[in-house]
């Protein structure tokens, strides 16, 4: 049997304020959040038995987010992380649940495209301690690096200044229960954290066998917004099929729209053109407004916006109003915002 495992104790310091008031693996990506994607992703391939590391003081949130565990078809065992000391210390938290199966690990904030049954079938081989999913990648000097030889993987670089590949590591791995040694064995980097790169290096230097698969389908690092909006992107592509998708709960009223767009729930729109690439999720009301590519969160309220307002994301209970004019806008707006743009002399 093989097990799952989702890293989301991290503090999403680059995606606020937004991860203000909320895990960042729960902000939503095409209308699911990104959470969602990856449990989806492990079930699909029969993965059903699920760990997630979390924040402690987070648990209650993803038992309410979650729901019961029939309804997403797994498992689901917390598991906390008790201060933020890097990947492989989130793993080594793991270690009584995993017991002595193989595991699928996925960072929480990685969105995969590809299915992950290749990435899982590598470890029918009984000599394997380790598989990585890998990707080409133009500038490989940001990302982990892998150097290959045949089937095998031969070394590992985090951010190396002179890439000997273009390989990237993106956030899914499969592993034997060998990697726990591993990680007991290692020191904390120079930034003070225990890397996964590191261990799975160590693998490597004592002579265990590391294979690969390498996809061509897009992913995204869900890190910061400019990420989260381009995954958006490709999110909605593949899910509308360029189409609009509005629920049957919603209302929309003079609008015009401009694929691929989703809307959720009890939404309210009048007067606006919407698209492309725009994600919307419940209770939203829009009014005399231009949105392009832009994330919508619950109950965001966006009223008389002649300015088109595009590569934005509004928080949950977000309102906007106002005639400013011209141009273009862009908003990062946290939870309960409220921006007023009317000027001296504006009418309602």
């Amino acid at each position: 049997m093989m097990k799952g495992l989702i890293l989301c104790a991290g503090r999403g310091t680059r995606l606020q304020p937004l991860s203000f008031t909320q895990p960042k693996t729960f902000l939503p990506v095409a209308n699911k959040p990104v959470l969602l994607h990856c449990i989806e992703k492990l079930v699909e391939i029969g993965i059903v038995e699920i760990g997630i590391v979390i924040n402690k003081k987070h648990e209650s949130l993803f038992k309410q987010k979650l729901g019961a565990s029939k309804e997403i078809g797994a498992k689901i065992t917390y598991i906390y992380q008790l201060e933020q000391k890097g990947i492989a210390d989130a793993v080594k938290q793991a270690e009584c649940f995993i017991d002595n199966d193989s595991f699928l690990l996925l960072l929480g904030d990685s969105l995969i495209s590809d299915s992950l049954e290749g990435l899982k079938n590598t470890m029918a081989d009984e000599d394997l301690s380790c598989s990585i999913m890998l990707s080409r990648v133009e500038k490989p000097e940001d990302y982990g690096i892998a150097t290959i030889e045949g089937n095998k993987i031969v070394e590992l670089e985090e951010k190396p200044k002179n890439p000997k590949s273009n390989l990237a590591i993106i956030g899914a791995y499969a592993f034997t229960p060998e990697i726990f040694h591993a990680i007991h064995s290692i020191s904390p980097s120079a930034r003070g954290e225990y890397e996964m790169t590191d261990a799975i290096q160590r693998l490597i230097n004592h002579g265990a066998k590391i294979s690969y698969t390498i996809t061509d389908q897009p992913y995204s690092d869900v890190g910061t917004v400019d990420r989260w909006l381009k995954a958006n992107q490709w999110m909605l592509d593949k899910i509308t099929k360029n189409n609009v998708i509005i629920s049957k709960k919603s209302s929309c009223i003079n609008c015009k729209f401009i694929p691929p767009v989703i809307i959720g729930d009890d939404c309210k729109l009048n007067n606006s053109t919407i698209g492309p690439y725009v994600s919307i999720t419940s209770g939203v009301i829009i009014e005399n407004c231009h949105i392009e590519n832009s994330i919508l969160l619950d109950k965001t309220k966006l009223e008389k916006l002649p300015q088109t307002v595009k590569d934005s994301v509004f928080g949950q209970f977000t309102e906007v109003k106002g005639f400013a004019g011209g141009g273009h806008s862009k908003f990062i707006l946290g939870e309960k915002s409220v921006v007023d743009l009317k000027r001296e002399g504006d009418q309602e």
